[in-house]
């Protein structure tokens, strides 16, 4: 068993500082935050440790080579959005960060994004079901695509 914890909790350290805690207190992985610089909107949302903007082989190869020579795992990448919001606008903004997401954990190797399904707090969980299909079939199809669970 692995033992690990979810970057939010340490929201004023940078990946390194994140890293480097995480082996000097025994944690074998550590699941990374990936939301989209910017500031907090509640508790633990709006932590970045690892910026996409602009991720990509290099950028996974700098990541890999900082947990490895900590001797610790990436468990998977985290962002919790909510995808079925009821603003179509401010759903897409979620559903394309969420693919960025899911492109980062293909190139760094971590095959799992951990995130919220969501929901229209307007509609019963009944109605919400026709949103969820929509969403999520693609996304779990892209996910497939990028080898990513």
């Amino acid at each position: 068993m692995k033992l690990g914890f979810v970057s939010a909790i340490l929201p004023d350290l940078s990946l390194e500082e994140v890293v480097k805690f995480a082996a000097s207190e025994g944690f074998s992985c550590v699941e990374l935050m990936c939301w989209p610089k910017g500031k907090a909107e509640r508790r633990y949302a709006g932590v970045t440790h690892v910026d996409l903007a602009g991720f990509g082989k290099a950028e996974a190869a700098k990541v890999k080579a900082l947990l490895a020579r900590a001797r610790v795992s990436a468990s998977g990448l985290g962002y919790y959005p909510n995808p079925l919001a009821p603003n179509a606008a401010e759903a897409k903004v979620y559903v394309d960060h969420l693919k960025k997401v899911i492109v980062a954990a293909e190139l760094l190797g971590v095959g799992l994004v951990n995130t919220f399904i969501g929901r229209d707090w307007t509609k019963s969980v009944d109605d919400n079901w026709p949103a969820f299909r929509r969403v999520w079939k693609p996304l779990v199809k892209f996910a497939e695509d990028h080898s990513v669970r």
